[in-house]
């Protein structure tokens, strides 16, 4: 009698061990997820050491809503809609549809997309910025001199951005063309930023989620148990900061 308890009690622990993963998965899946902010493509916007929750139903599902990209869709979008321009999105790089990128919406399907010295083009407009001042910021490569703008898209999103000149690589490009259900992505740190201008429009089907909030920021001078580090390490002001303005 007793070593039957026993299993029944290991047995009931088991499930709900795995219903609390199948939960877990769900929530993930479904609803939101944390994401970790690791390169600075998105300087000023997001630095190295944010952490985001981002939402998985603004866009619809499909597969690459799902850990390890299961195949429970196994083709297009359910419940799909459609990205606003300047939105902050998560998706899967198109040239291996397994690693997560973070950039913004800047191309909408039948858009026109081209730099030209430095200044974005939409649909043969150039897309107004302000400059606001010039500053210096740590990144991967070291110490960088950054020209900060404020630029506003045609849908009137306004949004920060950094260049470090007009004359870097992804300043002039071809002109694109965005195909039906593809979507031009770029960073907001233009001159750092491995995007659309590299790789080209992204899918639909790859977008997995939209960015909303910070919800804590760490410098990298200590990890959170390390309490002790928590005046130098912990970016107090921004936590639980929004993204839109």
């Amino acid at each position: 009698m007793g070593k039957e308890k026993k299993k029944d009690g290991l047995w009931g622990d088991i499930k709900g061990l795995l219903w609390a993963v199948l939960a877990a998965l769900l929530i993930r899946s479904v609803w939101f997820e944390p994401y970790n902010i690791p390169s600075s493509s998105m300087v000023p916007t997001l630095l190295i050491g944010d952490y985001l929750i981002v939402t998985k139903y603004n866009y619809g599902y499909s597969k690459h809503s799902f850990p390890f990209s299961l195949p429970i869709i196994p083709r297009g979008r359910l419940f799909g809609s459609v990205p606003e321009r300047g939105d902050i999105v998560i998706f899967k790089y198109p040239k291996d549809n397994k690693t997560d990128y973070i950039k913004r919406v800047i191309g909408l399907p039948g858009d026109t997309i081209q730099m030209k010295e430095g200044r974005l083009y939409i649909n043969g407009e150039m897309v107004p910025r302000e400059k606001l001042l010039e500053e210096d910021w740590v990144i991967e490569e070291g110490l960088v001199h950054y020209t900060k703008y404020l630029e506003t898209l045609p849908n009137g999103v306004k949004h920060f951005i950094y260049e470090w000149s007009d004359t870097t690589k992804a300043d002039d490009t071809k002109e694109w063309t965005i195909p039906e259900d593809h979507y031009f992505m770029m960073g907001d740190n233009r001159d750092n930023s491995a995007d659309s201008r590299f790789f080209g429009p992204v899918p639909a089907v790859n977008l997995e989620g939209k960015a909303r909030f910070i919800f804590y920021s760490n410098n990298g001078e200590g990890d959170f148990w390390e309490f002790w580090k928590w005046k130098d390490s912990l970016r107090l002001k921004r936590f639980f900061k929004g993204l839109y303005q």
